[in-house]
């Protein structure tokens, strides 16, 4: 039985992760700041810092591989956290991963490494360019991983799209509590930004199989089944039938607007968000699907009718806990977006 350690594991993908592992008869345990809100049997659960090099190692202590997800994620808005976890941290976990002989780490990074892409799709091969600080932080955490890899730990990395899902909420809770209300709800110019998203299901097990492959290699993930930022929405509040349209403003007016807001702390986006809502960016997954044997099974539309009809049924309990969870697993408060409903 491989023994696996999870970091993140009480967040909202590191969750899921963890009770896919223990459906594959995975040995798990988990390192997070907070307890899991709802434990899989069988799970051990350690509390603590991701930079704390004791706890970090107690952590570790006995353990095949590794799956990290830890992370100071957009919304965080911290330029301190973003180094001090994201890079940091990462650095604490890979030298007790090669002290403790421990024999692999999938690192979960982002799309963010490769900031605004001067043209899709973006493949392995497309040089990282990030933009802000997470995106720099996380980037920079691939680079250790890579150090370390050269040291002797296998190591494979896994970039995400956008992840959606049931139960995935953060910035998507104001979205579908808008579309539940029947406002509005905005693209930028006409919205045809063809953008890509991932399920966490679908990104879980290209994690999983990365785990696997032989080390030493990067895998972009997305969706095969995508299209236009408009389509999606457009669809989406077509099923939700609750009165809600897709809008545009100009980008030349609301993305500044939007970067100072975010600056000000008083809007919930973070510089990322700004960045790219209106842009372009989908990943080439050739490679996952042909080195990994990896297919993702859910499309663009099919991902946010599942996320919405899980939102209404659990709004009640995701409004009555807000804040009191991780940021991809809480509602959120709309902060200076509810004045763009004055344009709508």
């Amino acid at each position: 039985m491989t023994r696996a350690l999870v970091t993140g594991g009480a967040g909202y993908f590191g969750d899921l992760l963890v009770r896919r592992l223990r459906e594959g008869s995975h040995d798990v345990r988990i390192l997070d700041l907070c307890k899991p809100e709802d434990p899989y049997p069988g799970v051990e659960s350690i509390q603590g810092d991701i930079r704390d090099p004791l706890v970090v190692a107690r952590a570790c202590r006995g353990i095949d591989v590794v799956f990290h997800n830890v992370a100071q994620v957009p919304l965080a808005k911290d330029k301190h956290l973003f180094w001090s976890v994201n890079r940091d941290g990462t650095r604490t976990l890979l030298e007790a991963c090669l002290a403790l002989n421990v024999r692999r780490l999938v690192y979960t990074s982002t799309s963010a490494i490769y900031g605004v892409p001067k043209s899709n799709p973006v493949s392995e091969a497309t040089e990282p360019a990030p933009r802000e600080d997470y995106g720099k932080a996380k980037l920079a955490a691939e680079s250790l991983c890579w150090e370390y890899a050269s040291r002797g730990l296998e190591i494979s990395i896994v970039r995400p799209r956008t992840i959606i899902g049931h139960g995935r909420l953060g910035i998507f809770q104001i979205l579908f509590e808008w579309i539940y209300q029947g406002k509005n709800i905005p693209v930028l110019d006409d919205g045809k930004n063809i953008y890509q998203f991932v399920h966490a299901d679908d990104l879980a097990e290209a994690c999983i199989l990365a785990s696997k492959a032989p080390g030493g290699q990067a895998y972009n993930c997305g969706a095969s089944r995508f299209g236009t930022m408009r389509e999606v929405l457009e669809n989406l509040c077509h099923r939700a039938g609750t009165g809600s349209q897709v809008k545009s403003l100009p980008a030349w007016l609301v993305v500044p607007a939007m970067e100072g807001c975010s600056k000000l702390g008083i809007s919930p986006l973070g510089a990322y968000h700004s960045l790219m809502y209106g842009r372009s960016m989908f990943f080439d997954i050739t490679k996952a699907q042909t080195e990994l044997q990896w297919t993702p099974k859910y499309s663009n539309d099919d991902m946010f009718t599942q996320s919405y009809s899980w939102y209404l049924e659990n709004r009640e309990h995701v409004l009555a806990r807000s804040g009191d969870a991780s940021p991809h697993r809480s509602a959120v408060k709309e902060g200076a977006l509810r004045v763009l409903q004055m344009f709508l």
